[in-house]
């Protein structure tokens, strides 16, 4: 996102800036991955307890449960093997199958791999670690899930695998700063994962082409504390991670207020964006844990979203 003076893409060199696109190629994103791996399944063992799955009894083609026949039921529904066991007689039960699908989407691009000394991981880790999270904990309670603009939904017990090699083998067309432009399929859910620092109007265009055909979805904005707070003091170099533009300033604390200004009016513009759609938006610093957005989030995309 451009600005005149204060740009919420400013970074101060000293804090180690790790947003280059070297980082994010594909040996980058594959020396990653694994460690990323690991974490995600961590992070969904712990999510996977306190989230609701949508398994019930309904018409679906999976096995659930044996019940008892019940009068006025049709014959044709008795599991005779299952009954001569007993002096009763017992239904197949089926489980109740209307998955919905999810895409989701990380941010890949420069800015994401960004990491100040305030925060436990960069914001591109956090991404990657949430996204493969949240679609095990999709998977489990019944859904299918796939990458926006990369593969179909599944629902797979390797799931969070088979997305990382998705993403690892599509190379520069995972490293956009804006989602895919295609249409979603009506009554898909979608869930975006970025820093959020586009240009509003652009991303407004983009949802709006999401949900054109009555997708619904939610928007996990992940920030860096150093972005939030502006601690910056003195002289400061700040660079453009995107298009490595440099900004000297002789009094960095002189800016604070104007960048927290800044900031708060693009995030209004993300929010409005995001609401224009029935899209809603969820914002995470890279120095809480992980688990946290992500049991939050898993909330809001299995009960929220389930009304949509």
């Amino acid at each position: 996102m451009a600005g005149p003076a204060v740009s919420t893409r400013a970074f101060e060199a000293s804090e180690r800036l790790a947003a280059s696109a070297r980082g994010i190629d594909a040996a980058g994103l594959a020396s990653r991955l694994p460690d990323i791996v690991i974490r995600a399944r961590e992070v969904a063992a712990t999510v996977v307890h306190g989230a609701h799955g949508r398994r019930r009894a309904g018409t679906g083609e999976n096995f659930w449960q044996f019940r008892s026949f019940g009068a006025g039921e049709s014959a044709h529904r008795i599991d005779w093997r299952r009954s001569a066991r007993d002096d009763r007689l017992f239904v197949r039960e089926r489980e109740w199958e209307a998955a919905h699908s999810y895409f989701l989407w990380m941010d890949c691009s420069p800015s994401m791999a960004f990491v100040s000394s305030l925060a436990l991981e960069p914001k591109l880790d956090r991404a990657l670690t949430l996204g493969l999270a949240l679609s095990d904990v999709l998977m489990r309670g019944g859904e299918r899930v796939g990458l926006l603009g990369l593969t179909q939904p599944i629902s797979t017990r390797d799931i969070i695998e088979r997305l990382a090699q998705a993403l690892l083998s599509a190379g520069a067309a995972a490293r956009g700063e804006l989602p895919g432009a295609a249409a979603l399929p009506a009554g898909a859910k979608a869930l975006l994962i970025s820093d959020f620092l586009c240009d509003p109007q652009a991303l407004a265009e983009r949802l709006t082409t999401l949900a054109a055909n009555g997708a619904a979805g939610a928007l996990l904005m992940i920030a860096d504390p150093v972005e939030e707070t502006f601690p910056f003091e003195g002289e400061t170099l700040f660079l453009d991670t995107d298009s490595g533009a440099q900004l000297h300033a002789g009094r960095a604390q002189a800016w604070r207020e104007a960048y927290v200004e800044r900031l708060a009016r693009h995030r209004d513009e993300i929010v409005k964006a995001a609401a224009n759609v029935g899209f809603s938006l969820h914002v995470h610093r890279t120095d809480r844990p992980a688990a946290e957005a992500a049991l939050s989030l898993s909330f809001a995309l299995t009960s929220g979203l389930e009304r949509v």
